[in-house]
């Protein structure tokens, strides 16, 4: 009740100041950042009487599916004086990828008696408390600011949501945790599953027919999936920090292999995939004919896709690729094609939470622009920070609701048919990287436009530290000059390698938020000072004009936002193998002068073009997303390198290939290199 009072008390002071948003395509009127009169109706949901007080877990139930496959499930019931509920009511499904068990532990610890009145409460402010600013390890307050902002709670499907009459369903995904199979990581099987389940859910006597499904990471990939399995009865989708093209964000981003993190996950997976089914012991249901079955399964594939990474780094030349590598270098693949949501085809209600620097970051607004719904039906929640909380804070503060409440508000509409109003949240919701949080409808924003800004010879005198100092110009350059730029270690001190290792090394800022150590080994190219707020928003494309020494290369791109005291912060990052330049235009924007805006390569070992040495090319290197705000004094700087480990590292018959020699581009005055960024106004020269 006190979360409850406060917001209203709050509501009542910020409501006349908050200028809603509107949008052009449903002449809705959005609310702004605080949610006013509905956010406190929101919260009272939440806090309010609820009609169950407690859970009763039905655990390690068997489903079988159409090829005879055994997935596990734990149901977790709601429960009324000591009574389980058998009255029909809507299911948040969460598909587990680590094992279920731990997710439904964590639930049930959270029903103890007082942890969630009061010891919750209190560690939220405890570690909401933690401020380093100032010190070496600031990043840390990054995080410990998000502890009051529910994303704890909306992460682990809260469980106060049985207490409101849901009815939460785990289930291991085929061959993961306790269930039998092999892992496809997110196959068509894995589709099929995900419809079946679906099917039994709404046949059980307990469910209404109407699903949402929520989940973190890899769970949050696998609900939002879900929602592109074609079935109807899934309604809802309530996810955090997942991703709607895996491929592209992590995997071969521009053909660079994701191998700071994707080895580890797939490790982590492939060993959490072998702890047996301890849960069917306690519920009485453990079968030694399907437990022989399940390690039977895991024996015969004790390393999903490891294999694949071994075959990476080990072939020399593309010829020695395995079968498993080259179903990954196949657009048509169904392995390939099942790490990407089919958001035009997406009729469910979307509710995302993510950061501009996550792992999964580079897809996240071209979903939700793609998904086939109104700007009611789908919002995005974009915080300035990475894997490792998003960078939420706020919510829960000033009149922002608690993320937990959100997810609470989002099902209540989309599957019991509430009419709360939160289909008035603002479609998208970003902090600003350094900034504040804004509101909008669209993206990019309105009031920006794409511009190409050249890269010149003419030094800013803002980079002394770098390999090169350039200028960024809406000129064209006006004379020539060949810059050579080498692989090198320096990402290893860079926010692509916080990213990329799911923001951890976030919390020692001397590399996440300054990139002057990373420049030593870059080319970089720095604009005039900006004389008034200018807005940059959406996504960005690196034009450039190239040579090699070999018959490969890889080319690295940020930008950056550079303060008056030289401090250089990276917004956007982009990269791609030169051999891997193929763009499909079909998939690409542009703008209307026929610039890239956000090209998509076709990842195609078949449409490889090897690079001719001395011979000049260009690039389109896709830059991530952002929305951000120049403040005056600021300038917008572009970064070049030829290397990003641990990020993205291409495979061996890639470098073998370049030799790691060094690369070059060429300031040609009649093929000029540009950044083509939208703008709220030109930046003056």
């Amino acid at each position: 009740m006190v979360r409850g009072t406060v917001a209203a008390l709050t509501v009542a002071f910020v409501m006349p100041f908050i200028t809603p948003t509107g949008s052009a395509e449903t002449g809705t009127e959005f609310l702004g950042l605080d949610a006013g009169p509905l956010g406190a109706q929101w919260q009272a949901a939440v806090d309010g009487p609820q009609p169950y007080d407690g859970i009763s877990p039905d655990l390690a139930i068997p489903l079988t599916m159409s090829d005879g496959t055994v997935l596990k499930a734990d149901v977790l019931h709601p429960m009324k004086n000591g009574i389980r509920s058998e009255a029909p009511g809507p299911v948040v499904l969460s598909l587990d990828g680590y094992g279920k068990v731990a997710l439904t532990v964590a639930q049930m610890l959270l029903q103890l008696p007082g942890l969630e009145q009061m010891v919750l409460p209190f560690l939220e402010r405890v570690i909401g408390s933690v401020d380093l600013t100032g010190t070496a390890l600031e990043g840390i307050t990054d995080l410990t600011q998000q502890a009051d902002s529910g994303l704890i709670e909306a992460a682990a499907v809260d469980p106060r949501l049985v207490r409101a009459g849901y009815t939460i369903v785990h289930v291991d995904i085929r061959g993961t945790g306790t269930s039998e199979g092999r892992w496809q990581v997110f196959g068509e099987k894995e589709r099929q599953d995900t419809r079946e389940i679906a099917a039994w859910i709404t046949a059980q006597p307990w469910s209404d027919g109407n699903i949402g499904t929520a989940g973190t990471s890899f769970m949050g990939l696998s609900a939002l999936r879900a929602v592109d399995s074609d079935a109807p009865a899934i309604k809802a989708v309530f996810g955090v920090v997942p991703s709607g093209d895996t491929f592209d964000d992590i995997t071969f981003r521009g053909g660079g292999f994701g191998v700071g993190f994707l080895p580890l996950w797939l490790l982590a997976t492939n060993l959490a995939k072998m702890v047996p089914d301890v849960e069917a012991i306690i519920a009485g249901r453990f079968d030694p004919v399907q437990q022989q079955k399940w390690l039977a399964d895991r024996l015969a594939d004790p390393a999903t896709y490891l294999d694949m990474v071994a075959n990476l780094y080990t072939a020399l030349h593309p010829d020695q690729f395995s079968d498993r590598t080259r179903e990954f270098a196949d657009p048509d693949s169904s392995g390939r094609r099942g790490l990407t949501v089919n958001a035009s085809e997406v009729s469910a209600a979307t509710f995302v939470v993510t950061g501009w620097f996550d792992i999964f970051g580079s897809s996240q607004t071209t979903t939700w622009s793609q998904l086939g719904v109104s700007p009611a039906k789908k919002k995005y929640v974009i915080g300035d920070g990475y894997h490792a909380g998003g960078g939420v804070a706020g919510f829960g503060r000033n009149g922002m609701p608690r993320l937990d409440t959100l997810q609470r508000a989002w099902f209540d509409k989309w599957l019991r048919g509430i009419d709360n109003g939160v289909d008035k949240f603002a479609p998208l919701t970003m902090k600003q990287p350094g900034g504040t949080w804004t509101t909008s409808d669209t993206f990019p924003r309105k009031g920006t436009g794409y511009q190409r800004m050249y890269l010149t010879d003419r030094p800013s005198g803002t980079a002394p530290g770098a390999r090169y100092d350039g200028g960024l110009s809406r000129n064209s350059p006006t004379a020539g000059r060949d810059l050579t730029v080498a692989p090198g270690l320096a990402s290893l001190c860079s926010r692509d390698t916080a990213t990329s290792l799911a923001g951890i090394p976030s919390i020692i800022v001397g590399c996440t938020e300054d990139s002057r150590i990373r420049e030593t080994e870059g080319l970089t190219f720095t604009s005039s000072p900006v004389t008034e707020p200018t807005a940059v928003s959406g996504p960005i494309n690196i034009h450039l004009n190239v040579s090699h020494e070999a018959a490969d290369g890889y080319w690295v791109v940020t930008v950056n936002d550079v303060a008056p005291d030289g401090q250089s912060r990276q917004i956007s990052a982009g990269q791609l193998v030169s051999s891997m330049r193929a763009i499909d235009d079909s998939r690409s924007d542009k703008s209307a002068n026929g610039d890239y805006i956000r090209p998509v390569y076709y990842i195609d070992l078949d449409k490889r073009q090897l690079t001719v040495p001395g011979e000049p090319m260009t690039l389109d290197i896709g830059s991530d997303p952002i929305d951000t705000t120049l403040q005056p004094g600021h300038r917008l700087r572009v970064d070049i390198f030829a290397s990003n480990f641990p990020k993205g590292l291409p495979p061996l018959a890639v470098l073998n290939d370049s030799q790691l020699k060094p690369q070059h581009l060429q300031l040609d005055p009649d093929a000029p290199s540009w950044m083509n960024v939208a703008l709220s106004q030109p930046i003056p020269e």
